[in-house]
């Protein structure tokens, strides 16, 4: 029986922003990144492309490793973890010494799996004070946005979304929202033009940041700039493999690229010193407003493409040479494998050109002489 003003089933909360909408679908009971197969059963990141990505990660937390001066205790965070897979292929990919001086987090709102190796710890929170490499690959991405729409009269509206994923608009965009789109994505005044409010992703990654001691921070993601924004935004969805449109019950994933350049100038600024711990995933405003102390400032954070990432950390992509398959054919054929890979990570048009955003703290810049 349906409510004869909304039309909305018995509860149903009815038509609400994008942001509430999403983190309901994905983090609330039941919902998406919660259920048993993990984000691998539905869509393929770098991880799960190649076990050459988790060694390219492993030779980047040896650079941070050297950067800091080989501590005694070396710390990886894997954020949003899904089943542990780069926690695992980072963890093989060490070097002995440094594999017996490194304590590795997987931070996932799931429960750890089954069979995980017992030296990597599970949490829901990020870490206080970490030294070594905070790595976030294809985070910010499922940190819940609201959606803004242009009316008729070249106004950005709040957009609702119902359960069934049929929209409508809301109130104006006021307030620090109106703000953040002012300066991050402006709208010009066209009718059915979109924009995402990254705001709630800024402070997830100011958060994250803050955790960091001493060490390097890096997101990994699908992005875009202020000077190259989609003018219609890129909320979307993902079920099985496949894209879908975005419908937030829970049946599928929810993901809109990232403003990796507000990230970078949000956590950049000076900020307090101990906010409360970022989440897993999902992230509200409270994340990165907690008890006022000493406010640090942070060294230049850096975008690059993943391309300009990897081929810093020896992942090129090319061919081996072709005397090798006369002298060496099974390891011709091993080395060209790798070499395709190595390529579907770097190509151009796909997983070559998610952002990589670098935030160093307490450190130089690893990959600066490189890529």
């Amino acid at each position: 029986m349906t409510d004869e003003t909304t039309g909305a089933l018995p509860g149903d909360p009815g038509p609400r922003g994008w942001r509430a909408a999403a983190g309901a679908a994905l983090y609330g009971p039941g919902g998406f990144y919660r259920r048993p197969e993990g984000p691998a059963g539905h869509f393929r990141t770098s991880v799960h492309a190649s076990p050459l990505f988790a060694r390219a990660v492993a030779r980047l937390l040896c650079r941070v490793d050297a950067a800091l001066g080989r501590p005694a205790v070396l710390d990886f965070v894997d954020m949003a973890a899904g089943r542990g897979e780069l926690a695992r292929g980072v963890l093989a990919a060490l070097p002995a010494e440094v594999a017996a001086r490194t304590r590795v987090y997987a931070v996932e709102i799931a429960g750890r799996p089954a069979g995980l190796d017992e030296r990597i710890v599970w949490r829901s929170e990020i870490p206080e004070g970490v030294t070594g490499l905070l790595f976030a690959n294809e985070w910010l991405d499922n940190v819940p946005v609201d959606v803004v729409e242009v009316d008729a009269a070249g106004v950005p509206r709040l957009v609702l979304v119902a359960r069934d994923g049929s929209e409508r608009l809301g109130e104006p965009v006021t307030g620090a929202a109106a703000d953040w789109l002012a300066r991050w994505w402006p709208l010009p005044a066209e009718e059915g033009l979109r924009a995402e409010i990254g705001l709630p992703r800024d402070e997830a990654w100011a958060s994250a940041v803050a955790r960091l001691a001493r060490g390097l921070a890096v997101a990994v993601d699908y992005a875009h700039t202020v000077d190259t924004r989609p003018p219609f935004g890129t909320l979307t969805g993902f079920r099985e493999g496949r894209e879908t449109a975005p419908v937030p019950d829970g049946s599928c994933d929810i993901t809109a690229h990232v403003a990796l350049d507000a990230c970078a100038a949000a956590a950049s600024a000076p900020h307090p010193a101990n906010p409360p711990s970022a989440p897993a995933r999902a992230s509200s405003s409270e994340a990165a407003h907690g008890t006022p102390g000493m406010a640090r400032e942070l060294p230049r954070p850096r975008l690059l493409t993943q391309r300009a990432a990897l081929r810093a950390l020896d992942i090129t992509g090319a061919r081996p040479p072709l005397a090798l398959a006369s002298t060496d054919p099974a390891g011709y054929v091993r080395a060209l494998a790798s070499a395709g890979e190595a390529a579907e990570l770097t190509a151009a048009g796909g997983l070559g050109d998610f952002g990589w955003l670098l935030q160093p703290v307490g450190v130089p810049d690893p990959l600066e002489a490189d890529a």
